[in-house]
């Protein structure tokens, strides 16, 4: 919707939030004036005009870029003034995803999140859900040495995101219980009691924190999902392997929000059939 300003009032506005730039960039009317190349009477007339006339185009886009706002700011057109740009860099970030478990990023955006529901499609099993041989068995041969001292401080953090005030929605597809139940493709050689173990592990914290911990398994030959987690209304994170892509615009997070909605609409095990399935899981471990 179009919303019609006063030519007056805008005019006024814009001398304002020139003003206001001026201020929060501490740059004073001679300085603005070597910087857009005009004299300093004409910056003068700029901020004490009482009249409906703005400047020109070119004046007007040339103080934008000299204090760092948005010319759609300054003209009353956006509420926002940063620029395009900055918007842009702000909404969408890139940054790396070592292999490792609960790294600096992830648990700072799961903290910031805490209190809003964050909803998880995870690359493999979800690392808050796995036992210690698990992790150990997973995580060892890309850690090397470290491995125990590593997997020692995440657990840490998994203890704290099972425990936080967040509610935990998981999507996951049911071919990747059944590769590891099997140790098959990505589990292949996974030990037997520890596949056992991992599964009493399901069990119990399904159990224990239900239901601000749900799982449902939806079948991957008729949805697909990239790896990502959406906390609450502030960002929406895919894993790409080596990095993360992060994004923060409302309606990026509200579009993957509704596909996650619709993997667990769809799923064929939802979290209340999810113990029956486990159960049916493990009696077939031989």
């Amino acid at each position: 919707m179009v919303i019609n300003i006063d030519k007056r009032v805008r005019a006024a506005q814009f001398r304002t939030r020139l003003a206001r730039a001026m201020q929060d960039g501490q740059i004073s009317q001679s300085a603005l004036a070597r910087m857009i190349g005009v004299d300093r009477s004409t910056v003068s007339q700029l901020l004490k005009g009482d009249g409906a006339r703005l400047p020109n185009a070119h004046v007007i886009g040339s103080c934008a870029s000299a204090l760092g706002v948005s010319a759609d700011w300054l003209l009353s057109l956006s509420d926002r003034p940063e620029s395009a740009a900055e918007l842009l860099a702000g909404s969408l970030t890139l940054s790396k995803a070592p292999r490792a478990l609960v790294d600096e990023r992830i648990f700072e955006w799961h903290q910031e999140a805490a209190g809003y529901k964050v909803r998880h499609v995870p690359a493999a099993l979800p690392d808050m859900l796995k036992t210690r041989e698990m992790l150990e068995w997973e995580y060892a041969p890309h850690l090397g040495r470290t491995a125990t001292q590593a997997i020692g401080a995440s657990e840490d953090r998994l203890q704290w995101m099972r425990l936080a005030r967040s509610d935990y929605e998981i999507a996951m597809p049911l071919y990747e219980l059944e590769c590891f139940a099997a140790a098959t493709g990505y589990y292949s050689g996974l030990p037997l009691d520890i596949r056992r173990n991992q599964i009493d592990r399901f069990l119990a914290l399904a159990d224990q924190l239900y239901p601000r911990l749900r799982v449902y398994l939806f079948d991957a030959r008729r949805l697909y999902s990239a790896p990502l987690t959406i906390f609450g209304p502030l960002l929406c994170v895919f894993y790409a392997g080596s990095h993360y892509l992060a994004f923060r615009d409302r309606d990026r997070i509200e579009t993957f929000t509704t596909h996650f909605d619709m993997l667990v609409r769809e799923s064929d095990t939802t979290a209340r059939d999810l113990p029956v399935y486990l159960r049916a899981l493990r009696d077939k471990l031989t």
